[in-house]
C-alpha cells in the first residue's frame, strides 16, 4: 500500500478512504432484452445469464459471478407492443485482474502513463460493449435482441462533455463571458449505516459524512439525507431497496479541481465496508440543477414570512453548515491523504 495523489489513480485501482470504506473498481453494463420473433414466451433468465456468461469467458475472458448478474422481466408481455422490451437488468465485473495483460507495456510493466492506461481500458470496455450490443439469442428456440450500454453516471467523459457544453453554450442566466464549472456531486444508493456514528444511531451523520468526502478536498457545502426517492422510483417487484437504508450525498468543493478528481474516481466503482461483503453500487453524477443555490433561496423565501412573526433570531440550515465547515476546514489545510491498492495487485 502506498499514498498517492488522485490524479494518479487508475481505473482498475482500489481506493481506501475513511472510516473503513474502499472504493472498488467495477464494469457495469446496463441490459435490454427485446423479442427478435413473433413469439410470446418469457425469456428464461437462467437460460440468458448462462448464455451471456459463456460468451464473456469465451470472448474476453471475463468471469462474472451469479450475484453479479441481475436480469428482471416484465408482466404482461401478450400486452406489450411488439417493439417493447421483455426484460432488462445489469451485470458487474468485479475481477479486472484479467487485464494486467492489457495495461502492460511490451516489456511486461505497467506503463507509468496514467492517461495513456485510462485510454486502453476505456478503449477495451467499449469494446465489449460493442461486440454485445445487438447479438440475437437462441434460448431453447426462441430468439431475443440484447441491447447494451454503459450506465450514464459510469461514463465520466460523458458526464464532462455535458458540462463543458453547458458551459459553453447555455450560462443560465449568468453574465455573457463568465465561464461557469461545475462543483457539486451527487450520489445515490449508499447505505445509511455506513455513513452513521457508530452505536449512536443509524442514521446517516453530517460529521461523519464531512470526515469521508474530505479525503477528496476542502468541502464548502455538504448535505446528507435518506434517500426516500429511490426506492419510490425502484421497480415494485425487486424488492432491492427499502426507504430509509440508503442515503443521497451532495458534497460542494471549494475547488473546481477537487470537484473534478472525486467525481472521475467515484466513476465506476462501488462502495465497501471493511468486514462486510455488501458492494453498494451506487449512482454519482455532477448537480445540474444548483442544489445549494436553490436550497438558499428557498430558506430566504421561508425566513422572509417569518420574521412577521417575531422569528428574528431564524438562521438556516444552509447557514449552519456553512459556518460549521468554515471553522472544521481552514484555508491551510491539506486534502487528505488515502490509501490506493497497489497497482500491481491485479497480478496474480
Amino acid at each position: 500500500m502506498s499514498n498517492r495523489s488522485l490524479e494518479s489513480v487508475l481505473p482498475t485501482e482500489i481506493l481506501e478512504i475513511e472510516n473503513g470504506l474502499s472504493l472498488n473498481p467495477r464494469v457495469k453494463l446496463l441490459l435490454t432484452v427485446h423479442r427478435a420473433d413473433r413469439s410470446v414466451k418469457a425469456v428464461d433468465e437462467w437460460q440468458l445469464k448462462r448464455s451471456l456468461v459463456d460468451f464473456l469467458k469465451s470472448s474476453f475472458s471475463v468471469t462474472v459471478a451469479d450475484e453479479d448478474f441481475v436480469v428482471r422481466r416484465f408482466k404482461d408481455l401478450k400486452k406489450r407492443k411488439r417493439d417493447d422490451p421483455v426484460a432488462d437488468g445489469a451485470l458487474f465485473v468485479r475481477d479486472l485482474g484479467f487485464l494486467s495483460k492489457l495495461l502492460s507495456s511490451r516489456n511486461g510493466q505497467v506503463s507509468d502513463d496514467v492517461k495513456e492506461l485510462e485510454k486502453k481500458f476505456l478503449d477495451w470496455r467499449r469494446s465489449v460493449v460493442d461486440k454485445m450490443n445487438g447479438i440475437e439469442l437462441n434460448l431453447e428456440g426462441v430468439k431475443f435482441r440484447l441491447s447494451v450500454a454503459v450506465p450514464a453516471t459510469d461514463d465520466f467523459d460523458g458526464m464532462r462533455k455535458g458540462w463543458e457544453d453547458i458551459s459553453a453554450f447555455g450560462n443560465r442566466g449568468y453574465s455573457r463571458g463568465v465561464r461557469q464549472q461545475p462543483d457539486t456531486i451527487v450520489l445515490r444508493g449508499v447505505p445509511s449505516r455506513w455513513f452513521a456514528e457508530p452505536r449512536v444511531s443509524s442514521k446517516p451523520s453530517m460529521l461523519v459524512t464531512h470526515t469521508i468526502f474530505s479525503t477528496f478536498g476542502k468541502i464548502r457545502n455538504l448535505n446528507v439525507a435518506e434517500d426516500n426517492d429511490l426506492s419510490k422510483n425502484a421497480d415494485d417487484d425487486s424488492g432491492d431497496i427499502v426507504s430509509g437504508l440508503q442515503c443521497k450525498i451532495v458534497v460542494q468543493f471549494e475547488k473546481y479541481k477537487d470537484f473534478y478528481t472525486a467525481l472521475k474516481v467515484l466513476c465506476g466503482r462501488s462502495l465497501q465496508k471493511q468486514g462486510s461483503r455488501l458492494k453498494a453500487d451506487y449512482e454519482v453524477t455532477w448537480d445540474k440543477d444548483g442544489f445549494f443555490r436553490n436550497a438558499r433561496s428557498e430558506t430566504q423565501e421561508k425566513s422572509s414570512r417569518m420574521q412577521p412573526m417575531g422569528a428574528g433570531s431564524y438562521r438556516s440550515e444552509t447557514y449552519r453548515r456553512q459556518t460549521y465547515f468554515s471553522r472544521s476546514s481552514p484555508d491551510n489545510e491539506q486534502p487528505k491523504r488515502f490509501k490506493v491498492g497497489d497497482r500491481h495487485r491485479i497480478h496474480k
